[in-house]
């Protein structure tokens, strides 16, 4: 995109070609919004469809099921067990972290 140079505003880039007369085109009148100078007059009238137009449904969907219930204590006891997995890697990480900045300073040290 290119920058307006001289007397002209930023709006000018994105407004419409004029039709040779600027004049007339920078001063918009109450008689040119009524009418547009361009001849677009907006898009075409829509015409409703007819009452019948959706193809018939032949086939219904089955209601749907009933989902199993739900046993909570078991849920809970299965969070319980992957969070302990979840701290047990971490815990690990860290030690394995701690040994590696331990080695590296020891390197740096010695």
């Amino acid at each position: 995109m290119t920058t307006p140079s001289g007397g002209s505003t930023p709006d000018d880039y994105w407004r419409r070609p004029g039709t040779g007369d600027e004049a007339v085109a920078a001063q918009p009148s109450a008689a040119s919004t009524s009418t547009p100078a361009s001849g677009y007059v907006g898009p075409p009238p829509t015409v409703p469809p007819p009452a019948g137009w959706r193809p018939p449904v032949h086939l219904r969907p089955a209601p749907p099921r009933r989902l199993p219930p739900q046993d909570m204590a078991e849920l809970d006891a299965a969070e319980q067990r992957s969070q302990r997995v979840t701290y047990g890697f971490g815990v690990g990480a860290a030690v394995v972290l701690v040994v590696v900045v331990c080695l590296l300073c020891s390197r740096i040290i010695f």
